[in-house]
This record gives structure tokens, C-alpha cells and sequence, in this order.
């Protein structure tokens, strides 16, 4: 009778064996699962990141274009600035010049040698040329000694004497410079 009992642990085995294989299936597929999850989750904390990152880039780059218009419309303001500063020099010079213009004008009436005559006056800058007729050489020697007593000029030279016997006996064609000056505050008062 002991040849009859067969004893069979293999379904025993085989169903723990098969228990285990599923415990590891599923602790398995639990830690791919929590390892989808973790990845999913680290892939949209790094694409959230990666929006916020491009939305404020994004906002700077808008930023950027206003400040470079603005910047843009400064220049041109100081542009036109420097055009009505420069405009109001000129103004300001001209109105300032213009008494100074009258005042060298009455100096050269003033100044004026007897039996001179001015025939033309040209003004480049500050040299003044001047050509006249004189009855003789004596008075355009005593002119360019007027002209150098008077304050408001300077640096007389004749440039050219020619006779001129149409207008007198000894009476010549001259051509001078003279450079034109401002006298001193206190000494224009006077």
C-alpha cells in the first residue's frame, strides 16, 4: 500500500510560483506606473518652467520694443531740440549783431577822412574791405590812421592804390581791409 499513495506538491509549487510571478507583475507594472507617473509629472514641472520661462522672455522682448521706440522718439526729440537750440543761436546772434552792425556803420561815417569817398563795402566775417576814390594819398594815409584810433576797428592795410586823374590831379583809387572789433562793456558806455 505504500507503493499507492503518490503525493503531489507540484500544483503546491506551481501555484505559488504562480502567486509570485503575479505579486511581481504587479509590483512591476505599480513601479512603472509610478515611474510613468513621476516622469509625466517631472516632464510638465519642466514644460510649466519652460512657458513660464519663454512668456516672460517673451515680455521682456515686448518690453524691449516699446523702450526702443521711446528711445527712438528721445533721439528725435533731441534732434529737434539741437535744431531749434542751433535756430535760436542764430537768432540770438543776428538780434545781438544788429546793433553792433549799426554801431560799425555809424564808426565808419565817423571815422570817415576828409575828402574821402567809399565807393564799396564788403564784410566776410569779421574783415571789412573797403574801396573808395581820395583826392590824394595824404588822406588815405590819415583814414587808415582814423581807423586805427577808433576801438571798433583794427589792423588797417591798404591792399591796392591806383590814380584815378578822371576824379582830380592827384586823386587815386584805393582798396583797404580793415577787421572789425567790439570794444569793451565799459568802454562801449562811453
Amino acid at each position: 500500500m505504500a507503493h499507492d499513495i503518490k503525493i503531489n506538491l507540484l500544483p503546491w509549487r506551481e501555484e505559488l510560483r504562480e502567486q509570485k510571478k503575479q505579486e511581481f507583475l504587479q509590483v512591476t507594472v505599480a513601479v512603472l506606473a509610478l515611474a510613468g507617473l513621476i516622469i509625466f509629472g517631472v516632464d510638465r514641472f519642466y514644460n510649466s518652467a519652460i512657458d513660464h520661462q519663454q512668456a516672460r522672455n517673451d515680455f521682456l522682448n515686448n518690453e524691449i520694443k516699446v523702450l526702443d521706440e521711446r528711445i527712438s522718439e528721445i533721439k528725435l526729440l533731441q534732434q529737434k531740440r539741437n535744431e531749434l537750440l542751433s535756430r535760436m543761436r542764430v537768432i540770438q546772434e543776428l538780434q545781438g549783431n544788429r546793433p553792433i552792425i549799426v554801431r560799425v556803420f555809424d564808426e565808419l561815417a565817423r571815422q570817415l577822412a576828409p575828402r574821402i569817398f567809399f565807393t564799396d563795402l564788403t564784410m566776410v566775417g569779421t574783415t571789412l574791405s573797403i574801396a573808395g576814390i581820395a583826392e590824394s594819398n595824404n588822406r588815405i594815409s590819415n583814414q587808415l590812421r582814423n581807423f586805427s584810433e577808433s576801438e571798433w576797428f583794427e589792423s588797417p592795410n591798404v591792399t591796392a592804390i591806383k590814380a584815378s586823374p578822371q576824379n582830380g590831379p592827384q586823386a587815386s583809387q584805393f582798396t583797404l581791409t580793415v577787421s572789425q572789433t567790439t570794444p569793451k562793456k565799459d568802454e562801449e558806455a562811453i
